[in-house]
């Protein structure tokens, strides 16, 4: 049999991927916010349904154990501040959306690791404060996703003034001038899928934002199941 088991690439890749938190976290992402769409399906057509009930009961878990993974979300953090610093964005503005967005975080992270601690009990709290503390980390993640819709939009125009500078070169290498412009096109698509990710984030953030939303729990499936299925697609391509 030995020579028929020959070395699987997709199955080793998988192994890195799931082996590494960002590829787990996607999966768990995605299990996380499609049950929400599948609970919905069957509930329409079984209120008292069984299987939604045990999907649901799974669902809770992969959602607390997903916050549980980001508890060292400050180390890489500081880290990404410490190197966008040393090697500064192409433009001013794009440095200080850079800067902002950091600011942001470094409340964000805190309010959420102290909203789980107080929700399992860890650190002593009331409901009310727990829940203020929940919604704060929550419009702290809402900023954060404005202020990426304009750096996307100021990577966008800087994209633009590339792409236009490599269409009007007549002269050079014809091979460098065709590995720029795939260069430039995996560039767009990135940005295309980023947009997508940010944009379906929006009304989660601002969902969870507001201590009363009237926005549908499929709703939120379906924004959480557009935003898992663009991450998992960048992160199974970096795996």
């Amino acid at each position: 049999m030995a020579p028929l088991i020959l070395p699987n690439q997709t199955l080793d890749k998988l192994c890195r991927f799931l082996n590494s938190v960002r590829g787990t976290d996607k999966v768990l992402m995605l299990i996380q916010y499609s049950s929400k769409i599948l609970i919905w399906h069957l509930k329409k057509g079984d209120a008292s349904s069984t299987l939604a009930t045990r999907i649901s009961n799974l669902s809770g878990p992969v959602s607390d154990f997903r916050i549980l993974l980001r508890y060292y979300g400050l180390l890489p953090l500081v880290q990404w501040i410490i190197a966008s610093e040393a090697s500064p964005a192409p433009t001013p503005r794009l440095q200080l959306l850079g800067r902002l967005q950091n600011l942001v975080n470094l409340a964000y992270y805190p309010l959420e690791h102290a909203y789980w601690l107080g929700l399992h009990q860890v650190v002593p709290m009331t409901d009310k404060t727990r829940d203020r503390i929940g919604i704060w980390s929550c419009r702290f993640w809402a900023a954060y996703v404005v202020l990426y819709f304009a750096q996307l939009w100021e990577e966008h125009r800087g994209l633009v003034v590339r792409e236009r500078a490599v269409a009007k070169k007549l002269d050079g290498d014809a091979g460098a001038v065709k590995a720029e412009k795939r260069a430039l096109c995996e560039e767009r698509k990135a940005l295309y899928i980023n947009t997508v990710i940010n944009a379906a984030y929006f009304p989660l953030t601002v969902h969870w934002s507001l201590e009363s939303s009237s926005f549908p729990d499929l709703g939120v499936g379906m924004c959480g199941t557009v935003a898992a299925l663009a991450q998992f697609y960048t992160a199974w391509k970096s795996a």
